[in-house]
């Protein structure tokens, strides 16, 4: 028995040297923590006190003073299934921004990935498949580095120029207004992060929930006072907009390479890079408050913190996974970032490089102290409730010193406490802010398992730079599961029987210039123009209509600007459970739809209607009135007895249908792509004078292409002339329907 109380003395004798170790470090630490919160605390009042007593608050509709600038957003994806559609969904039906492309990385050996971001390709036009040129996983900066290649491939094909270059993944909730904001100030900051709030789960499930706890202070005020010491802010990998300067800065000093592709972290990385360039960072806390002032929020919850424009996800929920993907960000942040950040001149980044670096310490400091309170808690235990107990002498005994240097690191960890407390409270609520308080020893065992974890990899492969990139599987708030991948025009015609194949052959080997595919079948007789309008709808999965532009209610179209029709090519119908129909002669993809749908204020949806009718309508209620007479002619030459009221039909059909809107000729042509087409029209639509006009003024094409254009529209359209010539009617008798019309 004496052995063994000897050697449980000697050992609680080792445990104060220990206790003192620890006390020592985190001592250090926590006053390095002290210091943030008080350049937090005091910077938030003073700027209470004084910028904001000068200044309101920036309202979010300054953010749409801009006009909308091409964004590219990347996205890697490895083991995606089923991510990228609903991603694609909720992005395209809550967005309040329409001139943004997503560009998703997939891996030739991921051909399920690949399946899926196909299917959502076909509905959504402004999602792009990019397959790496080398199987996965390789690192996620390896996947970027092909997605940027691909988008400035893009560019070259599509003859336009992004203006910002946005970080996500495919699991991320992206905030309405977080494309405005960025575009707000993609022309003046270099690199703009906005903060990551993962969604809460069940509160039981620690693992995840600690995640909340982490950000919520590390994005509501660490980052923040980063930024304002040393000007230097580190991408979170999600929510983050680079300028086209930066990238092309980055490209330049990679040659050719913008992400390290050895880095785990090349989101970390990526600051550093920017800020030794002389680059603007910004960390962006920017709240849209809803204009119902009656928000349900919970208890303790700030308005303005709970309605900031920020990313959400799900965080990994188990163990394995959230060890798996700290550990990365360990290896990242402080192994590799040793090798590739060295210390340098600047004492504020110094500063924020080592409180980063610091994590790998601290991790196992938090973990060692929790250890060391349990065994002296359960020594407690057994002198208290043990019957006649062996009494030892506390670590804490002959050292006054010693303990006041605990009640200082007790202070700091309540502070700590505090502090956390208070940031997941302004989001979560008070019941998230107080039970973190309980994860926080969750959390620090996780830290401290990822730690080792890190440390064991980068021992196995000798060198922080080797170890790949370990991806994480992440959930996805569920949207939609309908699949409505379009099949080509060309094989519904076939199925509804309006075209034969050797039809189809016949005319995809002989195209008409100025003439897609539809329209070209309608123009040589091939099909009709209702055949056309039904294949079209079925292809798009909406209806088929006929539309008389004539017979169209003129409230209904003073209810559509003139931009917006003309932009979309659209015309109102009818108001329908609460909803406006709008026709229009080709598909319109969910993003525009969206698009119109906020600029109507009102929900949309639309029917297909056959070919010509909404663009003489367009011209008829917004352009030149030339339409008007043309029908006027018809409605004459019955009256005087040249046509009855079923030929004068069939030639108003006739001649619709071989109206065409000078974008879809110039389209055809080639020389301007779809989704080039589509960021003009956004940038026209605050213009004055012709599109053509435009065109040619901002460079996008010459005075050559735009007469082409125009000169091949004039040939492939008829006139009505021609028509009613057709019809029968001899010169003398159309000299007397003008003369009648005027």
């Amino acid at each position: 028995m004496w052995p063994t109380i000897d050697l449980f003395t000697s050992y609680l004798f080792g445990l104060k040297y220990i206790a003192i170790v620890l006390s020592v470090m985190m001592l250090i630490s926590g006053i390095d923590d002290l210091f943030i919160d008080i350049i937090y605390w005091c910077r938030r009042v003073w700027r209470t006190m004084t910028v904001y007593q000068r200044h309101a608050h920036l309202d979010h509709q300054a953010l749409y003073q801009p006009e909308e600038k091409p964004l590219a957003i990347m996205i890697p994806a490895w083991h995606e299934t089923g991510v990228i559609g609903p991603m694609a969904e909720l992005a395209a039906s809550t967005l309040d921004y329409e001139n943004y492309h997503i560009f998703v990385g997939t891996y030739p050996n991921d051909p399920d990935t690949q399946h899926d971001v196909d299917e959502v390709c076909a509905r959504f036009p402004n999602v792009h498949k990019v397959v790496c040129a080398r199987p996965g996983p390789t690192s996620k900066a390896d996947c970027l580095n092909n997605v940027l290649d691909a988008i400035l491939q893009f560019e070259r094909s599509a003859n336009f120029t992004f203006d910002g270059f946005i970080l996500h993944d495919a699991e991320d909730v992206i905030s309405k207004m977080e494309l405005r904001l960025f575009n707000y100030l993609v022309a003046r900051k270099d690199l703009i992060q906005i903060p990551v709030y993962p969604f809460e789960r069940n509160w039981k499930n620690f693992t995840s929930l600690s995640y909340i706890d982490e950000f919520a202070e590390l994005h509501g005020k660490d980052v923040p006072v980063r930024e304002a010491i040393a000007g230097q802010v580190p991408s979170a990998g999600v929510g983050t907009c680079f300028s086209r300067r930066a990238i092309l800065a980055l490209l330049a000093d990679g040659d050719g390479i913008a992400f390290d592709v050895q880095s785990l972290t090349e989101d970390y990385d990526i600051g550093f890079r920017l800020k030794k360039k002389g680059m603007s960072e910004i960390f962006v806390r920017f709240p849209v408050m809803p204009d119902a002032p009656n928000q349900k929020m919970a208890l303790g919850q700030n308005a303005r913190a709970l309605n900031v424009i920020c990313v959400r996800e799900y965080f990994p929920d188990t163990v394995s996974t959230a060890v798996r993907q700290k550990s990365r960000w360990v290896i990242g942040i402080v192994f590799q970032g040793f090798k590739t950040h060295k210390w340098s001149d600047n004492m504020a980044l110094n500063y924020f490089l080592w409180r980063d670096r610091k994590g790998a310490m601290t991790n196992f400091l938090s973990f060692g102290a929790m250890l060391l309170m349990i065994q002296l808690v359960l020594l407690q235990i057994y002198q208290y409730l043990w019957d006649d107990p062996w009494y030892f002498l506390s670590i804490f005994s002959g050292g006054p010193w010693l303990v006041t240097l605990l009640w200082i690191n007790f202070c700091l960890m309540i502070n700590r406490i505090v502090q956390r407390i208070i940031f997941v409270t302004a989001y979560y609520g008070l019941a998230q802010g107080l039970l973190s308080v309980v994860r926080l020893f969750w959390g620090n065992l996780i830290n401290f398992m990822a730690n080792w974890r890190a440390i064991r990899q980068v021992i196995q492969h000798g060198d922080p730079r080797r170890v790949a990139w370990d991806k994480t599987t992440h959930d996805f708030p569920a949207v939609d599961d309908v699949n409505r991948a379009r099949r080509p025009l060309g094989q519904i015609l076939v199925a509804q029987n309006a075209l034969t194949p050797q039809g189809l052959e016949q005319a995809l080997s002989h195209p008409i210039q100025g003439l897609k595919l539809g329209g070209m079948l309608v123009y040589t007789g091939v099909i009709t123009p209702w055949q056309l309008a039904q294949g079209v709808a079925e292809q798009s999965n909406v209806e088929a209509e006929e539309l008389d532009a004539w017979q169209l209610d003129p409230a209904l179209i003073a209810r559509i600007p003139a931009d917006v029709a003309l932009h979309y090519a659209i015309l109102p119908l009818r108001e329908e459970h609460g909803q406006l129909v709008l026709a229009s002669e080709s598909d319109i993809d969910p993003v525009s739809l969206a698009a119109i749908g906020r600029k109507l204020i009102c929900g949309v949806r639309y029917v297909i209607v056959p070919r010509g009718q909404v663009v003489v309508g367009l011209r008829h209620w917004y352009l030149d009135q030339t339409e008007s007479k043309h029908r006027q002619q018809l409605d004459q030459a019955i009256l005087c007895g040249f046509l009855d009221q079923r030929k004068a039909e069939e030639l108003w059909r006739f001649y619709t249908s071989r109206q065409f809107l000078f974008a879809e000729v110039l389209l055809s042509l080639g020389d301007i792509g779809n989704a080039a087409m589509k960021s003009i029209l956004l940038r026209f639509e605050r213009s004055q004078g012709s599109l053509g006009e435009f065109l040619v003024a901002q460079s996008i094409i010459s005075s050559a292409t735009l007469d082409r254009a125009l000169d091949l529209q004039q040939k492939l359209q008829v006139t009505m002339d021609d028509v009613l010539q057709a019809g029968g009617l001899t010169k003398m008798q159309l000299t007397q329907l003008k003369g009648s019309t005027l």
